[in-house]
């Protein structure tokens, strides 16, 4: 049978997803000598000792088995305790799932709370791996853009509400906000929560980024529906070990439900992966337990990078940003840049330096550019030397 016949058999979603932009681009770039490349959000450092040890461990032992759906009990329990630190009231393991990285966590989010046709709310730009998995299964994501002003990221919660309508199952909120830097305040979360409880509909938060906060109010993380939440209402809560641990390539994460719905998680984790593997969670345990320090210093190297950024980037006068509240990325326009994804292309042949396209974030992101600035230090500052040459240099169109 000839290629030309094979695709037209496939379902409908899976012929016409198209490619995420941040991937058209890395892989583009990918393994271009001496290519700096802030297209993918991760850090520099590779996984401490203290975390990867208990996993050689583990496999010494034979732990190479099937095991639990949700996740091993040491996990779940170090998962519980966590929470317990960070947020200052009691969690209960009976909360948790284990999950194949957050990804999976938000796919499990989406097969339990819609189906074909439903709706669910997305305020944008927004991380693409939402609006796909959505569009893939039938869903209807609906895109709210926020609105960029004054040098300033906002969530017009009038507007949000507005897109409700009786399809709508879901709000995703992730804060602090891949790629903007947005961090929802305590009012902002209250008002979502207080309308999602008023119209029946579900909260998806997205709270990878908590730890990674740089709020004037000296806090260690960001407000979270945590502080304004029951655990038992409807809210899905949806982390990985990623990037607070520097474990982008194990591929762990966790969701975190009603305790009514773990089951159902369960079922669905099941279904789709089978579960994690033990001695990887081993390793996930010890990150959780020992690795506060660790986070710490990640935070603070963000916090720095991000200043660096900030002064390299500010007198350029064709360039726009918010200094991002928190996250570890800048997403900043360029004067005159229609096309982001072309733009990004001739950046990686013409500086050797990667970003990621706004476009890839949905409508309101074209026109900007995203760089992950968790990066080592000189490897950041010669990446933003070249992009200056070339900016100097080149019409971005």
């Amino acid at each position: 049978m000839r290629e030309t016949d094979l695709i037209p058999k496939l379902t409908k979603p899976a012929q016409i997803e198209p490619d995420s932009g941040i991937v058209n681009v890395a892989m583009y770039g990918f393994g271009r000598p001496g290519i700096i490349a802030f297209w993918a959000g991760e850090g520099n450092l590779p996984t401490p000792g203290a975390f990867y040890r208990p996993v050689g461990e583990s496999l010494a032992k034979g732990e190479t088995f099937y095991t639990w759906q949700r996740g091993i009990p040491e996990l779940r329990e170090a998962l519980a305790a966590y929470h317990t630190r960070h947020f200052g009231r009691n969690f209960s393991s009976e909360n948790f799932c284990v999950t194949g990285g957050g990804m999976q966590a938000i796919q499990i989010a989406i097969q339990m709370l819609a189906a074909d046709g439903d709706e669910v709310i997305i305020p944008t730009p927004a991380w693409p791996n939402y609006a796909g998995p959505l569009r893939m299964q039938g869903t209807v994501p609906v895109e709210v853009p926020m609105l960029f002003r004054d040098h300033r990221w906002s969530l017009d919660l009038d507007r949000l509400f507005a897109a409700a309508g009786p399809k709508t199952k879901a709000i995703v909120i992730n804060s602090p906000s891949n790629p903007i830097g947005w961090c929802g305040t305590r009012e902002d979360l209250i008002a979502i929560r207080d309308f999602a409880r008023a119209k029946g509909i579900w909260i998806i938060g997205d709270e990878v980024y908590s730890r990674f906060y740089f709020g004037k109010d000296g806090a260690k993380r960001a407000p979270s529906f945590l502080d304004i939440c029951d655990t038992e209402e409807q809210l899905v809560l949806c982390n990985t070990f990623s990037k607070n641990w520097a474990m982008t390539g194990w591929r762990q994460g966790w969701i975190q439900v009603p305790k009514a719905l773990a089951p159902v998680a369960e079922r669905l984790i099941q279904y789709n992966t089978s579960g994690s593997p033990v001695f990887l969670q081993r390793g996930c345990a010890a990150a959780l337990e020992h690795g506060d320090a660790f986070v710490d210093q990640q935070v603070a190297t963000a916090r720095k990078n991000r200043d660096i950024v900030a002064e390299t980037l500010r007198p350029l006068n064709r360039i726009h940003f918010q200094m991002p509240d928190g996250a570890f990325y800048f997403f900043f326009a360029i004067e005159g840049m229609k096309d982001s994804l072309t733009t990004a292309r001739r950046i990686v042949d013409e500086a050797n330096v990667g970003f990621a396209p706004g476009a890839a974030f949905g409508a309101a992101g074209e026109g900007f550019l995203r760089m992950c600035y968790l990066k080592d230090e000189d490897k950041l500052l010669e990446g933003l030397e070249r992009f200056k040459n070339w900016l100097a240099n080149h019409d971005p169109n």
